[in-house]
Order: structure tokens, then sequence, then C-alpha cells
């Protein structure tokens, strides 16, 4: 009222917006996965048991300059129930106008940040890893965001940048207070990227430094095994990436408790679905068409890293060790665990008709991350 007393009414209004809460304790969160992690592939893993998904990294300064190939990154499926956006960033300014800007054009229901991104572009920007060393920006980055989001602030990091030189453990409680809603830690530093093992032991003394706050725990888990022990170092849940990607039928067999010898038809059942989601999302024309077949051949030179449950000569398959030659019990079997190209388009022709002339592809994900 511009007038008059002031009523129960008025107090209401004055009040700032609440922030929503986000219970996601116990759930299987599915990573934001840079190229591979679109929604068709989303869509995919949602039929396959993941609670939470999130968007691929959505870099601020272009979508405050209104790219539509960077909006796009953060379209949502329905069957998306649980669904965040993730963005990368180095200056509060731009990370709060970006933050304010989705709140106000865009259904969420968390945004995260990424300070985990280890590639030199964005490092050297001081954005991903490198704000674990800028604790002054990266502070009012998360503090400027949380005041203007109505939805819950996420923040994904890693150990650290350098080896053996851990900094979560001390920005935990730091982040809490500054407004981060949960943390989700990969055990690894910048520096050591995919070659060695995650450090859970350290995950396990991160939860107890985050503690109230929900600490979600992410590395190396390819089984319900490693899920299971994953969840006795004390975290909240977990957040799987390759994983996904070697299996996405990983969540089924975490929910079931139980090793799935899937078929190699049942895989192909798995390709065709993803390409009959790709056509809908990128459209059937030609464009779309070839569009769905480059983010096919990318996912399937992770793919080709599963080695069936049947094979194996010991459970579970380890995400780190080299998956060995073998052949399979069939022909679709045996083509699947091809590390050429040259097979990989073949699998693509059987879904979506030949390539064109002078077809060429290059993974953008090399395998580094053997023994």
């Amino acid at each position: 009222q511009t007038c008059g007393p002031l009523t129960d009414e008025d107090v209401v209004r004055l009040r700032p917006c609440e922030k929503k809460r986000l219970d996601i304790s116990g759930k299987l969160y599915l990573a934001p996965l840079t190229t591979c992690g679109n929604l068709p592939f989303r869509r995919i893993c949602k039929r396959f048991g993941a609670d939470v998904t999130c968007g691929e990294m959505a870099v601020c300064t272009n979508l405050l300059q209104g790219q539509m190939s960077e909006w796009a990154l953060l379209k949502r499926h329905q069957c998306e129930d649980i669904f965040g956006v993730q963005l990368e960033g180095a200056f509060p300014d731009t990370m709060t106008k970006c933050a304010e800007l989705l709140g106000r054009t865009i259904e969420v229901d968390f945004v995260d940040i990424n300070v985990g991104c280890p590639i030199d572009l964005v490092y050297k920007k001081g954005g991903g890893c490198a704000l674990m060393n800028r604790t002054a920006k990266f502070q009012q980055i998360v503090r400027g965001m949380s005041q203007v989001l109505d939805v819950p602030l996420t923040v994904k990091l890693r150990t650290g940048v350098q080896e053996r030189v851990n900094l979560a453990h001390r920005l935990l409680p730091e982040l809490r207070d500054w407004g981060a809603s949960l943390v989700t830690l990969h055990g690894r530093s910048r520096e050591q990227r995919y070659t060695k093992l995650a450090d859970w032991q350290y995950i396990a003394q991160c939860a107890k430094a985050a503690s109230p706050m929900p600490l979600f725990g992410n590395g190396d888990i390819l089984s319900y095994d490693d899920a299971s022990r994953a969840m006795k170092t004390g975290v909240a849940g977990v957040m799987i990436a390759r994983g996904a990607l070697l299996k996405p039928w990983l969540f089924t067999e975490i929910k079931e408790q139980r090793h799935w010898d899937i078929s190699s038809s049942e895989r192909l059942d798995i390709l065709r679905d993803f390409t009959s989601y790709g056509l809908e999302h990128w459209g059937s024309d030609t464009q779309g068409v070839e569009k769905t077949r480059r983010f096919l051949l990318e996912w399937l030179s992770f793919l080709c890293r599963y080695v069936p449950v049947g094979l194996l000569e010991r459970l579970p398959q380890k995400v780190n060790e080299r998956p060995p030659y073998y052949l399979g019990r069939d022909y679709l079997e045996t083509l699947m665990a091809s590390q050429q190209a040259a097979d990989w388009i073949r699998i693509s022709e059987m879904l979506l008709g030949p390539v064109p002339p002078s077809f060429v592809f290059l993974p953008k994900h090399k395998a580094n991350a053997y023994k």
C-alpha cells in the first residue's frame, strides 16, 4: 500500500523470495558432459534410471551475447524431472548477470557453477579449475549468483589444481557460508586429469568438512560395486560421468544391484533410440541427420571401451583399465568393440544410412585414461 497501516500482506510481499530446496541425497546424478551429454543422450540415461540430469557446460559470455548454439545447451526434455544447467565463467559481474537472466527465462531446478573444467582454454581465462586459486573472485561469484537466483546454487570442483596440493577441504566450509546448496567433488586435481584413480579417501574427508551441506562424489564409477563403495564414504550421493558413456544401463545396474550381461542387439536398440531422439531434437533433414551422426560417433568412441560381462575374466570392469582385444559372441558384438573410427561409421550407417562423400570423423575426446 502507498499509505495507511502496514498489513500482513504487505510484509509477505516485502520478504525476499525464499530459495527453493534441492533434496537429491541418495539419487543418481548424471554429470554434465561436454559434447556427449546432449539432450538425446540424457533421455537414454533417464530411461535407465538416472535421477538427476544437467545440461552441458554453457559459457556465460556466449549466453549474454545471445548465441543460439549456447542457449540450445540449456534445453530441457519433459522426462528430466530434476534438471539443472551448468555455467562457466571467470568474473562475478558476467556470472551474476547470466544467473539473473536464466532465472527470468528458463525453468530449472538448480544452477551449477563449473569449477572443475581443466582445459587450457578455460583455465587461462580464469574459469573452471582456476577459480580454486582465485578465492576472492570465486566468493563474489557464488555470493552474487546465490543472491539473484531463487533456485539452489550448486558447485562442481576438483580436489585442487596441482597434484598432491588439495584445496577442496578448505573451500567447502567457505562455499557453504557463501550460499552454495550442494557441492560435487571430482576426486582428481587438474594436473591429474584422468591419469590416476580418483581419491575417494579424500572425498570422504571432504564430505565431513562440507557437513551439513551435502557433498556428492564423482570418479571411476563403472559398476554397482563401485557405487556401493562410494556411498560408504559418507557422501550424499554419486555423480556418474564416463561410466554412463561406457554403459548408460549402469544406472539400472546400481539400482538393481546386479551386473547386466546386455546383448549386442539390446545395445543396438539403445543406439537406434538415440538416433530417433537425435532426429527429433536436431531435425530429420540432411543437417539434422549429420548432426545426429556426429554425436552418435562421439558416443561410440566411448561405448567401444565396454567389455561384455560374459567375456570378462573377472568382475567388474574398471574404468581405468585398457579394454583387451576380443572376439565377441556374434558379429555385432565384435564390431561394437572396435577402436577404429571406420567401424563406428559403419554402425552409424546401419542406423542413419550412408555417410556423405569424403566424410571424415576425428573424435574430440581421445582415450588417455588407461593404465
